[in-house]
């Protein structure tokens, strides 16, 4: 069975310019021909035609920083402490929540460590998740870094593994790998918010040692130190990047360090005013502090836009605020900060796509997978239209 989607519009996020009069025919999950209306092959008796006139079609989308075992909301910080079988349920809900918003990949940034309740072993949860969905294209496709390895302090007691010095930050590191993580999330946040937790040459021989096993390393860095640590040691993205300036932008362009952004989580900090209490941050931030920082990390993402970093979107949904659908908001985010639509349409996609090093994420091409989102309106004027959902394939 193939099915023609006919005439929609593309914005495939290579440029700002919309490709009109798009035809996509697709066999077995793959695409088999794209090209003009006009120019559509011969069809089969059993070939069901869409009519996607009106719509616009992108790649299925890329959720660079994500939880997929935990729920978001205000309370976030004590919900990791849910029980294992809660959090694996919820990852169920996340799913359903991401595919029917447009979101094909989930990059797991970090689950808490639990006895897993459907195969028993103790380890991140994301992982025994991410292998359960492997090859349901019901699911996200899923990779996964494990748990957060943090100095000791600098997230509430439990939720991380904590390690005191170099030594113990690559023994964490390599553990995590040996449990199946894709790839080492660090937490370059430490107690002393003047002071990044780890040295320079310390997460250097985390990047060596994962880079050795052909996995990648990634850092939480909100603030400024541990960005500057984190650029220097060459890992491979910096999660938020809240705190960045011209020096280590250029650090991470000469480095080639990515930055995920999670700008909408700010965007919701500032929501909490009307509708709950501030949630129960390590630090407590005022209001006036969300608005500083909101600042900041705006100008973060033009900085290192300028620099030449590749900028890749992520929610931050279950470890942060927003929920597993709001994808989208990063998007407009992006747009409010100063990218062009279509440069932050490319973070939500292919730029995702190319920080997982997975050819098929993010984009359309003949012969690749059939992760198709239609929506309405142009999202290379518009990036509300990403909110306009018709259909997921």
């Amino acid at each position: 069975m193939r099915t023609l989607y006919r005439d929609a519009a593309l914005a495939d996020a290579t440029g700002p310019e919309l490709r009109v009069g798009v035809s996509i025919l697709v066999a077995a999950d793959r695409i088999e021909w794209i090209g003009a209306v006009a120019d559509e092959p011969p069809l089969g008796h059993d070939t069901i035609v869409v009519d996607a006139s009106g719509s616009t079609v992108i790649a299925g989308m890329v959720d660079s920083h994500s939880h997929l075992t935990l729920p978001g909301g205000a309370h976030w910080i004590d919900r990791g402490f849910d029980p294992p079988h809660r959090l694996v349920e919820v990852a169920e809900h996340n799913a359903r929540l991401q595919r029917s918003s447009g979101v094909r990949w989930a990059r797991d940034v970090g689950s808490p460590m639990g006895d897993d309740p459907v195969d028993g072993r103790r380890r991140a949860l994301a992982l025994g998740v991410r292998d359960r969905w492997s090859g349901q294209r019901e699911y996200p496709y899923v990779r996964a870094a494990g748990t957060w390895v943090s100095r000791t302090g600098s997230l509430p007691g439990g939720l991380s593994v904590e390690v005191e010095d170099g030594d113990g930050l690559v023994a964490a590191a390599v553990g995590q790998l040996d449990d199946g993580a894709d790839f080492v999330k660090l937490y370059l946040d430490g107690p002393d918010r003047d002071t990044s937790p780890f040295t320079v040459n310390e997460v250097a021989a985390v990047v060596e040692a994962a880079h050795a096993r052909g996995a990648r390393v990634t850092a939480h860095s909100g603030m400024l130190p541990g960005a500057r640590v984190g650029a220097a040691a060459g890992v491979d993205s910096l999660e938020h990047g809240f705190q960045l300036d011209s020096d280590v932008a250029a650090v991470m362009a000469a480095h080639n360090v990515a930055l995920v952004s999670t700008l909408a989580v700010l965007e919701s900090w500032r929501t909490f005013s009307r509708t709950t209490s501030l949630p129960r941050f390590v630090e407590p931030p005022s209001r006036a502090d969300i608005a500083a920082r909101r600042e900041w990390a705006h100008e973060s993402v033009r900085i290192a836009a300028r620099a030449g970093v590749l900028v890749a979107a992520g929610t931050d949904f279950g470890g942060g605020s927003l929920r597993a659908n709001h994808l989208a908001w990063e998007v407009e985010c992006l747009v409010t900060a100063g990218l062009e639509p279509w440069q932050a349409l490319a973070a939500a996609t292919r730029n995702g796509g190319q920080l997982l090093g997975e050819p098929d994420a993010g984009v359309i091409r003949q012969g690749g997978p059939a992760d198709l989102v239609f929506v309405h309106g142009d999202p290379l004027s518009d990036p509300a239209a990403l909110w306009r959902i018709w259909l997921v394939t």
